[in-house]
């Protein structure tokens, strides 16, 4: 098991997997798809912060792009609470997808690394996607090195996200704002 497909999120939480995978003598290879990720400029953020990265550490990127917005509020508009769940598992669907159908023995992902994650939730959806696809999931908790990645990532002087990248997150970042904004409002 020498190449591992790893499917990154973001830059600064594949800060958190790339030199634990390398110590076992595992060679990821970083997989971009995220139709999750709004708005499009925090998607290009993202994204383009991974690609300027990987060629620094000689690391192979894969992009399969899809600014999915249409697709992922069709499915989540009804119930947006539930929306995490779609989106581990549809994205690592496609990653298993994916690692099939070239020749990858096994997949993991930077999702594993999140404190801010359902890290079980993720296992689950990674596994069951990993028995459609006939491919290994390669589980790690990469949760211990995860504020040592974000520290290196600073310094790195990486895009450092505020949300897990989903429009119903990025309110849920301002919610408290909202609601100020909301009663000083409704008092003039």
């Amino acid at each position: 098991m020498n190449q591992v497909l790893l499917h990154c999120c973001c830059a600064p939480c594949s800060l958190s997997c790339i030199d634990p995978l390398r110590e076992e003598g595992i060679q990821p290879v970083a997989f971009w798809y995220n139709p999750n990720i709004h708005p499009w400029k925090e998607y290009q953020a993202r994204r383009d912060c991974l690609l300027a990265y990987a060629p620094t550490i000689g690391m192979e990127v894969r992009v399969q792009e899809d600014y999915g917005l249409r697709k992922f509020l069709r499915v989540t508009a009804a119930q947006p609470d539930a929306r995490c769940g779609y989106c581990y598992t549809h994205r690592l669907e496609e990653t298993a997808r994916y690692a099939a159908e070239h020749g990858f023995s096994a997949f993991t992902t930077t999702l594993l690394a999140s404190v801010y994650q359902d890290h079980d939730a993720i296992a689950r959806a990674a596994e069951a996607a990993s028995a459609r696809h006939n491919v290994t999931f390669l589980y790690r908790d990469f949760r211990p090195n995860f504020r040592a990645g974000n520290q290196r990532a600073r310094e790195l002087g990486f895009y450092m996200q505020k949300y897990c990248g989903c429009i119903y997150s990025e309110a849920d970042r301002y919610e408290k704002q909202i609601r100020r904004d909301a009663e000083r409002f409704q008092e003039g």
